[in-house]
């Protein structure tokens, strides 16, 4: 069941969550109410009239046009390598934006680079951008490195709306999607508790944006596959960590008796992954029914809230849908219009096929232009 609301929810929520969450991103709960009220920050601090995402959104973006530059290679070839790959070679264009001026010369891999904006750096990850640098990609079976940090988790979304229906991968279990955000977490982040939380994330978002079910069930059919996929494995205690710190953001989500920011304190502050994840669904399932409410509880806490933002944005989104995103969220966010073709491409997929090597209508001509010659502009 394909819903188009649903996917521009889930990148739209997301990046509503981080431009929130990125002015405070290092800031301590007592420094933020200092500052913007009891409350905390609820409303988007704007410069020059822009509500500024962060590296977390970029990597959204790039993880999405990866997915695709795969996908449409795939159509047109007849054969594609490992959806991950083109993800890598996505997220080597995303590092030169950080370290090269625009425009970028020479042969790149994502049309992303036509945009200027994405040229700015928003407080990228060290982890992420030592590993770009060396040119070298990790994977579950050779880790680059030993790092649990958030970087692997908050990118993933796009692979659970990708993946979460059938393509010519002609995926469609949890394992094969959690496969897929685990992998892709993996190209940075070596610790088990770096790419664990990207895959349970990836089904999670699937879950939500190709069913119609309550987010509750969503959660609990997350838990599950996710100890069918790890629960009996060399990864087993890891998992053990991320399932225990899950289970109780679910009941502190029930617990009526204990602040929003207290509770997370009790999550942690999500710098890694498995607290990022935790402090998310605490905050979606505390306030599935008020995206407002939960993405503010998201972001005023002690810890990477841009992050924590950026993820619980992705959940509800998918969720609820673009619908539910109070407009005075969508004005002023920082290529919204970007974020919102993105959302719109991962929907309605590649239409090109094997035998059509070259576009021949205008929506086919267009898609080419963008994840064949990976150039929006090119002629």
């Amino acid at each position: 069941m394909k819903n188009i609301d649903k996917y521009r929810g889930c990148l739209i929520g997301g990046a509503v969550g981080d431009a929130l969450g990125y002015p405070v991103e290092f800031m301590s709960a007592f420094s933020i109410r200092e500052k913007y009220g009891e409350r905390g920050i609820t409303g988007y601090e704007l410069h020059d009239g822009v509500a500024r995402i962060s590296d977390d959104t970029q990597m959204t973006l790039f993880t999405a046009t990866g997915i695709l530059l795969g996908e449409t290679r795939g159509c047109v070839r007849g054969l594609a390598g490992p959806p991950w790959w083109y993800a890598w070679l996505s997220y080597k264009d995303w590092y030169r934006t950080q370290t090269e001026k625009y425009p970028m010369g020479g042969a790149h891999f994502s049309w992303l680079d036509d945009i200027p904006e994405l040229y700015s750096r928003r407080a990228p990850g060290n982890t992420c951008l030592s590993v770009l640098a060396s040119g070298k990609e990790g994977s579950v079976e050779k880790p680059i490195n030993n790092s649990k940090g958030c970087g692997g988790v908050m990118r993933v979304a796009p692979i659970g709306l990708h993946f979460g229906r059938k393509n010519i991968y002609r995926l469609d279990t949890p394992h094969e999607i959690m496969e897929i955000g685990a992998e892709v977490a993996a190209l940075t982040h070596g610790h088990p508790l770096g790419y664990i939380p990207a895959a349970a994330l990836s089904y999670l978002i699937a879950l939500l944006a190709h069913n119609d079910m309550s987010l509750e069930d969503a959660v609990d059919k997350m838990k599950y596959a996710t100890s069918c996929e790890y629960g009996d494995t060399d990864e087993q205690w890891f998992y053990g960590d991320l399932r225990n710190l899950i289970d109780k953001a679910c009941f502190l989500a029930e617990d009526k008796d204990i602040s929003d920011q207290n509770a997370i304190r009790e999550l942690g502050e999500g710098w890694v992954a498995e607290e990022a994840l935790a402090i998310a669904v605490f905050c979606a399932l505390r306030y599935s029914n008020n995206f407002e409410k939960a993405i503010i509880a998201a972001v005023n806490h002690d810890g990477d809230s841009d992050s924590t933002g950026a993820i619980t944005g992705n959940i509800l989104g998918a969720y609820r849908g673009l619908s539910s995103i109070p407009d005075h969220f969508l004005e002023n966010l920082e290529l919204k219009d970007v974020i919102m073709e993105i959302a719109d491409d991962l929907f309605e997929d590649c239409p090109l096929d094997s035998w059509n090597m070259s576009g021949t209508t205008k929506e086919e001509i267009m898609w080419e232009n963008k994840y064949f010659h990976n150039n929006r502009n090119y002629k």
